[in-house]
């Protein structure tokens, strides 16, 4: 029986020491997308490059805390990471945060499309969120600038598909007062972009270092002072005063300002100031189901 005993153990300390490995994390496939429009929770998002892009709004950290899912463009989404969504930008793309409420600023890495919840204008990972001072779950006034010589060298540096060109004529439009504005800076730039190398995209790589696809941003934490805004609720913007009044009247409440050069004068209508981000989410809802689908928290 003793011997008996002794061979079971032995062979069940076998069968634990000859246990299958666990497979390895999918490797990523990443490649340079800006994509079409497309529809999230009744909002439409109409992808575009544009490496200038400087904007507000809040932040939220994503939900998701698992590892190994992929992400728009191919990417392997890693909590630890510093990546980030956004719902326009061409994926990737390397943009600096900054949280606005303490002042600290961090590169991150665009690979994926969300927030889902319209009222935030970026969804970042755990650990980015850490480094920025954000806690999941509370909105944070952020700023955010595209860190456009890197965004160009990474979109030069991999592949992409005919269908990351954006067709606007895909998603309706509503029946939503619109103006035929100036094309935006880089807008034009995926027309002409195949298996990443468009030519505006090749001058900028030629004459800047190319990073390579599977660039790893540093944990650099820049430390500035704070500067927290107030929130809007902001709509349209219109090259006529009078399409502006027509906006504001269908919202309620909102008024109209005038910005720009006094020869290119345009109008955009606003609510607020909010003095919470739960009363800028009622509002941007209310201005949703107007029928105002550009509507957006903004920090000001």
């Amino acid at each position: 029986m003793r011997r008996a005993g002794l061979l079971l153990g032995l062979g069940l300390a076998l069968l634990s020491g000859c246990k299958a490995p666990e497979p390895p994390p999918p490797a990523g496939e990443p490649r340079y997308v800006v994509g079409e429009p497309y529809q999230l929770r009744g909002v439409w998002s109409y992808p575009r490059e544009d490496f200038g892009l400087v904007d507000t709004g809040l932040a939220s950290i994503a939900a998701d805390p698992r590892a190994g899912r992929r992400t728009a463009n191919g990417e392997v989404h890693d909590p630890a990471g510093l990546m980030a969504a956004h719902r326009t930008l061409q994926l990737p793309a390397v943009l600096v945060v900054t949280n606005l409420e303490n002042g600290r600023s961090l590169a991150v890495r665009v690979n994926d499309r969300g927030p889902a919840d319209p009222g935030r204008v970026i969804e970042l990972s755990r650990r980015a969120g850490e480094l920025l001072g954000i806690m999941a779950g509370r909105p944070v006034q952020v700023r955010l600038a595209v860190e456009g010589t890197l965004s160009r060298s990474l979109a030069g540096g991999l592949p992409a598909d005919e269908a990351s060109r954006p067709v606007i004529a895909t998603a309706p439009t509503g029946r939503v007062e619109r103006e035929a504005l100036a094309p935006i800076a880089g807008a034009r730039q995926a027309e002409r972009l195949r298996e990443g190398r468009g030519p505006a995209i090749q001058a900028a790589a030629s004459a800047a270092e190319r990073a390579p696809a599977s660039v790893t941003l540093r944990e650099d934490v820049s430390q500035g002072p704070a500067m927290p805004g107030r929130l809007f609720v902001q709509g349209s913007s219109f090259a006529s005063r009078a399409a502006a009044q027509r906006q504001a009247a269908k919202l309620g409440g909102a008024r109209i300002e005038a910005f720009g050069p006094a020869r290119q004068t345009e109008w955009r209508v606003r609510l607020g100031p909010f003095a919470s981000p739960s009363e800028a989410d009622r509002a941007l809802d209310g201005a949703l189901r107007a029928g105002v689908s550009e509507a957006r928290i903004i920090v000001d």
